[in-house]
């Protein structure tokens, strides 16, 4: 009998293997084997997106607002200018950006797959400028890029069903409201929305990958190594941007590994500087050199 768990179970982790689809990371190169499609995780992070969005109140402050649409379409156009000119254009289909501005206080901000990305108003402080708003915007953008939901559903359908044996895998039965139960986890559903923890690695690929975004679409890097300091300092390194994150002196010393990276990537921008100390602040705007 032992030998025939064996079996089976072994059965399975094949049967999953093989039906995982493997990509690769833009720029890092990582290797990853994904159990759900594009369209499954476009579909059920759309229809939670939806469901916040119906409850979550819109910022009243107008440059604010233009600001965060700003910037991350500034990262959303390097994004996707760089995946066409790379020979991933299939990928820029799946994006359907879209950036808001919500009226709390918390000192967060998320991107939902597919480009869905959500900034809240207590992070402007923190931020006090585009460009260090750009460094969060970038880390959020290349969650969605890098398919770290996708990662982490996948990684949970392999503990479920292996678990399970032969169970929903291999009958189908019940797998529908599996995923959806997943997916409610991974996105952060039922506790609060973007509140997903996500791997240290994969906390730590986005901040390289955010640093380049943002250096892509013109905003100078060097900001980010400032802009985790006051981080930690505002929130007594008790924030809710990144779950799983690494302590701050790891990831400001990771910046600081990845910013020549970055720094080639970067064409800078006309600035002036403003600061945003609350959501009735009048912020910076950046022109950026195309």
């Amino acid at each position: 009998m032992k030998k025939i768990r064996i079996v089976l179970f072994s059965a399975v982790l094949a049967i999953l293997a093989s039906c995982g689809t493997s990509s690769t990371v833009p720029i890092t190169g990582r290797k990853q084997n994904i159990l759900v499609s594009d369209e499954q995780v476009l579909s059920l992070s759309n229809q939670q997106y939806q469901e916040y969005m119906k409850s979550a109140k819109a910022s009243t402050n107008a440059t604010n607002t233009a600001m965060v649409k700003r910037v991350g379409q500034n990262i959303a156009n390097a994004v996707v200018s760089y995946l066409q000119q790379n020979g991933l254009a299939a990928e820029v289909s799946n994006y359907k950006w879209e950036f808001n501005l919500v009226q709390d206080q918390s000192v967060n901000a998320f991107c939902m797959p597919g480009g869905k990305i959500v900034v809240y108003e207590g992070l402007l402080p923190v931020t006090k400028d585009e460009s260090s708003l750009a460094i969060v915007v970038g880390h959020e953008v290349a969650h969605a890029v890098a398919k770290h939901s996708a990662e982490r559903i996948s990684n949970e359908l392999r503990k479920q069903y292996g678990s399970q044996i032969l169970g929903a895998v291999l009958q189908g039965a019940g797998a529908s409201t599996n995923l959806q139960s997943i997916s409610s986890t991974v996105f952060g559903i039922g506790t609060t929305l973007g509140g997903a923890a996500y791997s240290r690695s994969q906390e730590s690929e986005a901040d390289r990958l955010g640093l380049i975004f943002a250096a892509m679409a013109g905003y100078d890097p060097n900001v980010a190594v400032s802009f985790w300091q006051r981080m930690a300092s505002a929130t007594g390194n008790n924030y809710s941007i990144l779950s799983d994150h690494p302590s701050d002196q790891t990831r400001i010393k990771n910046i600081q590994g990845w910013l020549p990276e970055a720094l080639q990537y970067y064409k800078p921008s006309t600035t002036t500087k403003t600061s945003a100390k609350s959501s009735n602040t009048p912020t910076i705007r950046i022109s950026s050199k195309k």
